[in-house]
């Protein structure tokens, strides 16, 4: 099978975090790929070092007839048996041809750029009844999560990122935008004394968070730690993990933290309230709520046994549900499938606590 992977989103996020390791995924598994993105040279050095064949397009609007040759150039040279597009940008370049084409929903996107595929995957079960919702046949949606990578190796060195090697570690892995809630994870911080709160991620509020650190007396023990590509290292380093959005469809952070096997305080918005089971492989506290936010994460640093059974608990469920052999043979199967114009044996639910 011969896979065409389009991506137009930004330079960082998390679903150009999973396009990155989902390439990687079926490149371990001898899939042949090729993958049109924007020309961001540290994802085209990723993706080449995976082995995959990689070419570049601006993508620009819809009228961006240089990019849609370079994609349809690309397509009738590599001669994919399906091309996977991410979100609505790609799904609008998407080209024609002998393929299948499939759409890779991570929200509650617009359908109307998805007309011209074949069949859509979507990486929650609520997303996937949106998309039945808005008039898409059960056989061609399919539910499929996304995994987190869990490589060996080392903790980060604490001292490298100007932080004491005593002392409890908050990390928050997310793009700085309004819907994160990063501002309310570091007001909850100011009710947390004596923790330092990691911020891993990129994005247009970077100097408005600054400012809600300042004025909550917390510049001190706040890192701005820009956006990194070591999230296990991070992980390994930290004492709690934080899920603090105000809407968050699926949070990758979900099952990144409990791949690694940290304890996790999530808020109650769509995607962390379907994954965690409060009191049992998590916390989940009110979204825009700092002191309910501080208290659940106050309990876990207080209460370490406590902290052990939630992030045991996690890393039994990533392994059981979203381990990267068991999405990546679901990928597999959906894809092979569309190619071959048959439903593949997988369930259309799931996702829930």
């Amino acid at each position: 099978m011969r896979v065409l992977q389009l991506m137009a989103g930004a330079r960082h996020g998390g679903a150009e975090t999973f396009f990155d390791d989902l390439i990687a995924a079926l490149a371990r598994r001898g899939v042949a790929q090729m993958a049109m993105t924007r020309p961001y040279p540290d994802r085209v050095a990723r993706l080449a070092d995976s082995g995959c064949r990689v070419a570049t397009a601006r993508f620009g609007s819809p009228i961006d007839l240089i990019s849609r040759f370079k994609v349809s150039r690309a397509a009738k040279q590599f001669a994919p048996d399906v091309v996977l597009v991410w979100m609505n940008r790609a799904a609008s370049f998407a080209p024609t041809g002998r393929h299948v084409v499939v759409g890779r929903l991570g929200g509650y996107y617009d359908l109307k750029y998805y007309r011209r595929c074949d069949a859509l995957i979507c990486n929650t079960a609520d997303i996937r009844a949106y998309a039945l919702a808005g008039g898409w046949p059960a056989e061609r949606v399919h539910y499929i999560p996304n995994f987190s990578p869990a490589p060996p190796g080392a903790a980060v060195d604490r001292a490298a990122l100007s932080t004491a090697a005593s002392g409890p570690v908050i990390l928050v892995l997310a793009r700085l935008t309004r819907s994160k809630g990063v501002d309310v994870a570091i007001n909850a911080l100011a009710r947390v004394p004596g923790a330092t709160l990691w911020i891993a991620g990129e994005g247009v509020e970077r100097e408005s968070l600054a400012r809600v650190a300042l004025a909550a007396g917390v510049t001190d023990r706040v890192r701005f730690l820009g956006w990194r590509d070591d999230r296990s290292a991070l992980l390994r380093a930290a004492d709690v993990c934080v899920v603090a959005s105000r809407d968050e469809p699926f949070g990758n952070v979900v099952v990144n933290a409990w791949a690694h096997g940290v304890p996790l305080v999530a808020t109650k918005t769509k995607g962390p309230a379907a994954l965690v089971r409060d009191d049992v492989n998590g916390l989940l506290v009110a979204v825009d709520d700092p002191a309910e936010m501080a208290q659940g994460i106050a309990r876990l640093l207080a209460d370490r046994p406590l902290a052990r059974r939630l992030a045991e608990a996690g890393l039994a469920r990533a392994r059981d549900e979203f381990s990267e052999d068991r999405v990546v043979t679901q990928y597999m199967s959906v894809l092979e499938a569309v190619r071959r114009g048959r439903s593949p044996d997988l369930p259309t639910s799931g996702g829930g606590a």
